[in-house]
């Protein structure tokens, strides 16, 4: 990988991570497209390091304040509030991605990288956010989130295992269609991701220099970097996005991501750019 992919191909992770438009649909085409090559499942998860970090920055009051509740209301029953009961969905909602991250992870990183799917996913799970957003009440907060949220928004993650599908916009979507309103939606999603994209990413590290599917390696100086840039643009989305879903419909993404991926399948019909 030369330092000119990692620079772009990290900007772009930066960029998408929080997006409903998926980073890693996003990473598949570009490595593809401009670099005639995948930068690999392991890549990505790698740099999702570096977004992940900028989670962890941009909630970290967040963080501390569910966390000593978590600790608290485990030895006393009286202290048991919306955020010790927040903590628990977090640990919840985080087990079905783990579960079918690791029962899935060859085909995550070989078969799923198919440029075919991805430009597929992204065409139809716009649908899928547009319904959200017709349907979805928008009418609960974060006092009103239950176990059936950790659940369902938990299984909605899962999706984001398709790359072109997108980990926000599922679990957006999942909560918008439960009711949550578009900001809680948008912060519940990613206070879920932190534990299954740290995990991800650490046990990837090892594969981001040897790649064991399809893509290419890395090294160490290379990935370091990759995740101070994605951090730093990741930073700067995250709060650009926030605010934006505050006043704002995710109508734009699905415009965009039908754009991109009718696009990238007539690149496909017509031999430009090689599947996998």
């Amino acid at each position: 990988m030369s330092w000119l992919q990692v620079v772009v191909l990290s900007i772009l992770q930066g960029l998408t991570e929080f997006l409903p438009v998926s980073s890693s649909g996003h990473l598949a085409i570009a490595s593809r497209v401009f670099f005639a090559d995948d930068a690999g499942a392991s890549f990505t998860a790698v740099t999702q390091l570096g977004t992940e970090f900028a989670v962890l920055v941009y909630f970290a009051r967040d963080i501390v304040r569910i966390v000593k509740a978590w600790v608290g209301g485990l030895f006393n029953a009286a202290a048991r509030n919306a955020d010790y009961r927040l903590g628990w969905y977090v640990i919840v909602g985080t087990i079905p991605i783990a579960v079918l991250g690791l029962l899935f992870k060859d085909e995550i990183r070989t078969g799923a990288r198919n440029l075919w799917l991805i430009a597929s996913a992204l065409v139809v799970f716009s649908a899928v956010i547009a319904a959200a957003e017709r349907f979805g009440r928008q009418t609960r907060d974060v006092e009103q989130l239950s176990w059936r949220d950790s659940v369902t928004v938990g299984l909605a993650q899962c999706l984001a295992l398709v790359p072109g599908v997108s980990r926000s916009g599922a679990t957006i979507s999942a909560g918008l269609f439960l009711g949550q309103n578009r900001e809680l939606a948008a912060r519940f999603g990613f206070l879920l991701a932190i534990p299954a994209v740290f995990a991800s990413g650490l046990f990837s590290l090892p594969d981001a220099f040897h790649p064991v599917g399809d893509g290419m390696s890395a090294s160490g100086p290379q990935l370091l970097v990759a995740t101070l840039i994605a951090f730093v643009v990741g930073f700067a989305a995250v709060s650009w996005f926030l605010k934006f879903l505050a006043h704002h419909s995710m109508y734009w993404f699905v415009g965009y991501r039908v754009v991109l991926g009718t696009t990238v399948l007539i690149l496909l019909g017509t031999g430009v750019v090689a599947a996998t």
